[in-house]
């Protein structure tokens, strides 16, 4: 019976809660609803809380309440975890209220929402790189704010991400002995990462697929791209004097010479009898 009771209770509050919420969409008064959007915001009710904003952000254009109902907003759509609308809101802020003291937090909570959204490395990083471009843009607008460290520090995870993506898409390429795409995509990795843990090991895979790329060319290719993994050998060698990848590097180097000194041998074989052919020609028949 007890229960029973308590039951009924708790729908009766319910139903309460939501015929008071009821009353205020259908309600005329503006006042009342932006009393109840900020009510609802603090009893973290966000949903309800947007869908009242939503509606009565148009007709506060202009007046005082409309810099913290658009914010507030903002917020709503951050705390239900949207963080794609919470990003075009805070964005839309800080545009509208450039002068408003809430603009610089407004700037970064734009940053931080695309931060939010952005996703696992091997997945699409578009919001990854507007969430960098974001806290650049947060950075240079506000030099000496308290976040500017931990700006760096994000951006700093946000490049990672990309970092792991361009070097999975290079080992892919690796794995499926794609050899020219993965020279390509190695040599942009390096070039783009000069920090990354991976450049060792990039430097690496770059030479043994440039040896293979050159091996299975056609001949009047091989010369020059023997040349091309051997520089790449010399590159590693270099860089990295106590790699654990030396000895199989310095292995791929030697096949690397032998096979420069082969397609070069036999481009002079083939380039004989042509040869003989001209100079035959150049001789004065009598």
């Amino acid at each position: 019976m007890k229960h029973t009771h308590l039951l009924l209770f708790a729908f009766v509050l319910l139903f309460s809660a939501c015929s008071k919420f009821t009353r205020l969409q259908r309600s005329n008064d503006v006042q009342k609803k932006y009393a109840g959007a900020l009510e609802l915001y603090e009893n973290k009710d966000y949903y309800k809380a947007s869908l009242l904003l939503e509606e009565i952000i148009p007709v506060l254009r202009g007046t005082e309440q409309a810099e913290k109902a658009q914010l507030i907003l903002a917020y709503c759509y951050y705390y239900q975890k949207d963080y794609t609308l919470s990003a075009f809101y805070f964005k839309r802020f800080y545009q509208t209220f450039g002068r408003s003291p809430k603009a610089e937090e407004a700037m970064y909570m734009h940053a931080y929402s695309l931060y939010k959204s952005s996703p696992a490395p091997n997945l699409d990083q578009t919001d990854t790189k507007k969430a960098i471009s974001a806290f650049q843009s947060y950075l240079n607008a506000y030099p000496t704010s308290k976040r500017v460290d931990e700006c760096n520090k994000l951006i700093k995870e946000l490049r990672s991400k990309l970092e792991i993506k361009s070097y999975n898409l290079a080992n892919e390429y690796y794995k499926q002995d794609l050899y020219e795409a993965a020279v390509i995509a190695l040599s942009n990795f390096i070039d783009q990462y000069p920090d990354s843990d991976y450049r060792e090991e990039a430097f690496y895979k770059r030479l043994e697929s440039a040896y293979l790329f050159a091996k299975n060319s056609i001949l009047s290719k091989q010369e020059q791209r023997y040349q091309e993994a051997i520089g790449y050998y010399q590159d590693f060698a270099e860089r990295y004097p106590e790699s654990k990848w030396l000895a199989k590097a310095s292995n791929i180097y030697e096949k690397a010479v032998e096979g420069l000194r082969n397609a070069q041998q036999k481009m002079k074989e083939l380039q004989k009898p042509q040869k003989q052919k001209e100079e035959d020609k150049a001789q004065p028949s009598f």
